[in-house]
């Protein structure tokens, strides 16, 4: 294949294909991204019923025990970084971490992962926004939240606004960039070896590296909550 061969089909490759129109207003687009995170949701739905539909509270077996040290080391990280309001945050940072993790490693079974779609990153940057921020102003009330901006002085209130943006911006684009420069670097590799290698840097990009950005995601999201709703000394 010629250069300018690999450079159209790694074009095409990037773009966010549409697996199917529904039929419906002149024909909706359903991008692939959406289908493969449609799969996503049922596999963790599915997975989530074959644990745990034999929980005991007198014998639980060894996947019991791991799911709830699981969920205690998950508990333990949200309460550290967020402090006494911990509890409402933790279903929903768990479940993010679910869906990015599984996200970035679905590549291993030859499926585009979501995450390479900018779209579904800057929904998931957008939704921990409205987290952090929503938050701020929750626990601390509409003066205690603004005056969260003025925050260790009054003079950094302009760089203050400006994280409002920068924050999902740099979460949205961190997520994002990792996932597609992994997917471009994994189509060269096809292109040039593409018997053994592929597979061996599949196993760093996809697993690796995947689960990297899913612990680098949440953890600001939550270090970002709990700078957003912390007491003052």
């Amino acid at each position: 294949m010629s250069l300018d061969a690999f450079k159209e089909s790694l074009v095409e490759e990037l773009g966010n294909k549409v697996a199917f129109t529904v039929p419906v207003l002149g024909g909706v687009p359903v991008a692939e991204s959406v289908v493969v995170t449609w799969i996503v949701m049922a596999a963790l739905i599915a997975l989530a019923l074959a644990l745990t539909r034999r929980l005991s509270v007198d014998r639980p077996g060894k996947v019991q025990c791991a799911l709830e040290w699981t969920v205690e080391f998950l508990n333990g990280f949200v309460k550290t970084n967020i402090g006494a309001h911990w509890r409402p945050f933790a279903p929903w940072l768990g479940t993010v971490a679910l869906y990015i993790g599984l996200s970035n490693l679905i590549g291993i079974f030859g499926l585009v992962p979501p995450t390479k779609d900018i779209s579904v990153t800057a929904a998931l940057a957008l939704m921990s926004m409205f987290l952090i921020y929503g938050a701020q102003f929750r626990y601390n009330g509409l003066a205690g939240g603004l005056k969260k901006f003025a925050e260790p002085m009054p003079l950094l209130i302009p760089i203050n606004l400006m994280e409002v943006a920068i924050r999902p911006l740099a979460l949205c684009m961190r997520l994002f960039g990792n996932i597609l420069g992994a997917f471009i670097i994994m189509e060269m590799l096809k292109l040039l070896v593409p018997v053994v290698l592929p597979a061996v840097f599949s196993l760093y990009f996809d697993l690796f590296d995947g689960l990297i950005q899913t612990v680098v995601f949440v953890f600001l999201t939550t270090l970002f909550t709990g700078e957003g709703i912390k007491e003052e000394d």
